[in-house]
């Protein structure tokens, strides 16, 4: 995946949820943040940041918040880019051959999950999260609690015994981290509902990926550790 018009900047502050202010070329810029989760452990007082600069005279900022460093690590903070990279490394291959049918946002029940995948015989819902909280070399999710993460995990065991294959994928948005565990003290449900999930059958898998000012590319699966 790849990003253009991108600029260096400088975090000033998030008033809220939605937009943030940056200094870029020395001037202080209303940026749209591309991810409504907390981030507080990334969005600091003069962290070295990537915007993108975008024209369109339908916006009120001229700018999104694309990633942040934290410390010497570049971290992608934009919730929207998981699918796509999701979506990429799928088609090149993995999980199913590369003359599988994939179609992004299907409903299932009372879910829309992000992926139907076809292949054959094999037929798969596949629900993928964006991670980009890191504590001592451990990616974690969620980063606030999530009923509706609980709904996607509840929806997949169901898909089970219907029969289809089914997958949580953690897309995590940056390099340099030994295991995803889910974030019990954050959500000790969504913790508890992972582990019961996966004994059922439901397959959780993490991605790492690298991500560059321009370009964020899904690189090596990492090892999960759930509750026992």
């Amino acid at each position: 995946m790849k990003y253009e018009n991108i600029k260096t900047g400088r975090f000033i502050s998030r008033p809220n949820r939605f937009i943030a202010h940056v200094e870029v070329d020395g001037k202080k810029e209303i940026c749209h943040v591309k991810n409504t989760g907390r981030c507080r452990e990334l969005l600091i007082t003069n962290a070295k940041v990537f915007v993108q600069k975008v024209d369109s005279e339908s916006r009120k900022t001229k700018y999104d918040l694309i990633s942040v460093y934290k410390g010497t690590n570049l971290i992608n903070i934009d919730s929207q880019a998981p699918n796509k990279i999701f979506f990429e490394w799928l088609c090149s291959g993995n999980i199913f051959s590369k003359d599988a049918i994939i179609k992004p946002e299907t409903k299932y029940g009372n879910s829309r999950f992000d992926f139907y995948v076809e292949d054959g015989d094999r037929k798969a819902y596949i629900e993928v999260k964006g991670v980009t909280l890191e504590e001592d070399g451990i990616a974690l999710f969620p980063d606030a609690p999530t009923e509706r993460g609980l709904k996607h995990i509840n929806e997949l065991c169901i898909c089970l015994k219907e029969g289809y294959e089914a997958y949580i994928v953690f897309i995590i948005q940056m390099k340099g981290v030994r295991s995803f565990s889910p974030n019990v003290r954050m959500h000790e449900a969504f913790g508890d509902a992972l582990s019961t999930a996966s004994e059922k059958g439901v397959k959780i898998m993490a991605l790492d990926c690298v991500v560059t000012k321009d370009t964020i590319v899904a690189d090596e699966l990492v090892n999960v550790e759930l509750r026992s």
